[in-house]
């Protein structure tokens, strides 16, 4: 599973979230006009009545709050892994000059900086750790996860030559067997967190954009015919319509 990151990018809060907080919040001032309009407010639809819109405000506020929760939630996971992957080329280089330096055949030591030389190439992009827990999280998978997922796997084929080696043992911690296979692990798992919590927000938009957009259950479609109906039973020109004709729902940002 592939993730996105973008994270060349500077931060920044998208127009477009900003856009559906507002839509929300103009439901909330419909629904205040039509609390105050009393009994005259009486539409036999049953999406236009006001314990429903009610509801939908409700719901809709709900599905906001989501997406932002794990919209937090992606961007942590991938500062978690931009730490994790941080020393990746730096030990990798680390581990082939101490092959270097033991009695390994010299075409073992070259495989072993064909997959180093690998690793160097395929960077993933830097990234810019947010500042603000709510930035926008991508919503599209770019190739950078792909230089992730390959980073992981010339780190394993350089193990897998470390494995084979016998007079390979050095006495610095980091550059043990052992160690590098639980880093090896912890770039997988937190590669993985990345592409699952990436999941996680792409799901909480499309509830969150079928709440507010689904064609003719959605927020926008509703409130629209909620002012419809408002102008239908107190006229073009009353004051009741020029209190709530202003209110704009938008579908596009």
């Amino acid at each position: 599973m592939a993730a996105t990151t973008h994270e060349t990018t500077t931060p920044k809060r998208s127009t477009s979230e900003t856009g559906h907080a507002i839509n929300v919040a103009n439901l909330q001032d419909l629904i205040a006009f039509v609390t105050g309009y009393g009994a005259a407010y009486n539409p036999s639809k049953t999406s236009l009545k006001l314990p429903q819109l009610t509801t939908l405000a409700v719901t809709a506020n709900t599905s906001l709050a989501d997406v932002i929760t794990k919209n937090t939630a992606y961007n942590n996971q991938v500062n978690e892994r931009l730490a994790a992957f941080s020393n990746v080329h730096s030990l990798a280089t680390r581990v082939v000059n101490a092959l270097e330096v033991t009695d390994a055949a010299n075409e073992k030591i070259k495989d072993a900086k064909g997959f180093n030389r690998k690793l160097q190439g395929k960077r993933a992009s830097s990234a810019v750790v947010s500042v603000d827990p709510n930035t926008q999280a991508p919503t599209a998978i770019s190739a950078s996860q792909q230089s992730y997922d390959q980073q992981i796997q010339h780190l394993a084929g350089l193990i897998a030559i470390l494995q084979s080696e016998p007079s390979y043992a050095p006495n610095e911690t980091d550059l043990k067997i052992v160690a590098l296979t639980a880093k090896q692990a912890d770039l997988t798992a937190k590669n993985n967190a990345v592409a699952t919590a990436f999941t996680n927000i792409s799901n909480s938009r499309i509830a969150r954009n079928s709440t507010l957009y689904g064609i003719d259950t959605g927020l926008v479609d509703t409130a629209t015919e909620v002012k419809k109906y408002i102008k239908t039973i107190f006229g073009a020109t009353s004051p009741q319509f020029a209190q709530v004709k202003g209110i704009e729902f938008r579908k596009k940002f």
